[in-house]
């Protein structure tokens, strides 16, 4: 590079700022407070560009740099109408909205949820009257109790239909009674099966005639017969409360308060439902727990009133009177 060239840069630098176009309002500006030599200090300058330039390239004029920089051209596009209301109020007014369903839902949910933790409450109460105190083995045929209650009197025919099926009582591994004595088998053999078309029912007067005559091991073998072969019987409710004043009668509370308690969860509108809320609450007094049995007694007055105030009403009261309720 010459000498020339050299000295020639710094006002090359200063010509291409001074070709840079400005826009419009600095001009303006520029213009207005501008001294006024202004003009003649341009015309200077300008000059001097020119004289660079054909310093620079003395092939000829006209050969000069172009701007690097423009200025940028903006185009406004007209907005055609105008919003009702902005995007983030739109979206506001949405959340508002979906915040009320989901308070709406949340307290229904938390209603259905209430009212079954009570019914559950309700059933494990009931359920833990039952708790057995002796394992429900058969026992060893002995003489029989005398039995203190009235007993259920002997069905003929249909006299309910229960809705729902009964919980199937947990089947007990029976100890191997001792041998019945030749006099005990006999009086046992004495009694007639009956045997007419309906063998269910056939089934469940076998096991009321040995109830009655008081062979109640035999009984609660052939109750539970009864109960397991004919789940839907039409005196099902029959064979399952008679199934626990086997074990009952027999000295067994704490199974006989299993089939008792079984017998109203299973058809709360079966004929004998009653009288095994009754039986639930005798058992629960010979076991010696006084806050079941009084349990036991106020559910029954509770959802029968109608039977302790007619049917059961001697049962009721005797059973009442034998233990102090609060």
């Amino acid at each position: 590079m010459t000498f020339e060239l050299r000295r020639c840069l710094p006002l090359l630098a200063l010509a291409a700022v001074s070709a840079a176009p400005l826009g419009a309002p600095a001009l303006a500006q520029s213009a207005a407070n501008a001294p006024t030599d202004a003009e003649p200090r341009l015309r200077r300058i300008e000059a001097e560009i020119r004289a660079i330039q054909r310093k620079v390239f003395p092939d000829g004029a006209g050969k000069t740099f172009a701007p690097e920089i423009t200025p940028s051209q903006t185009t406004t596009t007209p907005r055609i109408g105008t919003p009702a209301s902005s995007a983030v109020t739109d979206v506001l007014a949405r959340m508002d909205a979906v915040e009320a369903q989901m308070a709406r839902l949340t307290a229904q949910v938390e209603e259905g949820q209430n009212r079954a933790a009570k019914i559950e409450e309700r059933l494990a109460r009931l359920e833990a009257q039952a708790v057995p105190s002796e394992p429900a083995a058969a026992p060893t045929p002995a003489a029989a109790p005398v039995v203190t209650t009235q007993p259920a009197p002997k069905p003929t025919t249909a006299a309910s239909t229960t809705t729902t099926t009964a919980p199937k009582p947990a089947t007990t591994p029976a100890a191997k009674p001792a041998a019945p004595s030749a006099a005990r088998v006999a009086a046992v053999q004495a009694i007639e099966k009956p045997s007419t078309a309906d063998a269910g029912l056939d089934e469940y007067n076998y096991g009321y005639r040995l109830w009655e005559a008081k062979f109640f091991p035999e009984a609660q073998q052939q109750l539970q017969i009864y109960v397991d072969r004919y789940p839907k019987h039409s005196q099902i409710s029959f064979g399952r409360n008679l199934l626990g004043r086997a074990w009952l009668d027999d000295g067994k509370p704490g199974t006989a308060a299993q089939f008792f308690l079984q017998n109203y969860l299973a058809d709360k509108k079966g004929a004998r439902a009653p009288d095994s809320l009754l039986f639930l609450g005798i058992a629960m007094v010979k076991l010696k727990d006084t806050e079941k049995a009084c349990g036991a007694f106020a559910e029954l007055a509770a959802t029968y009133p109608d039977e302790i105030a007619g049917r059961l009403k001697g049962q009721y009261d005797a059973a009442r009177t034998s233990v102090k309720c609060k």
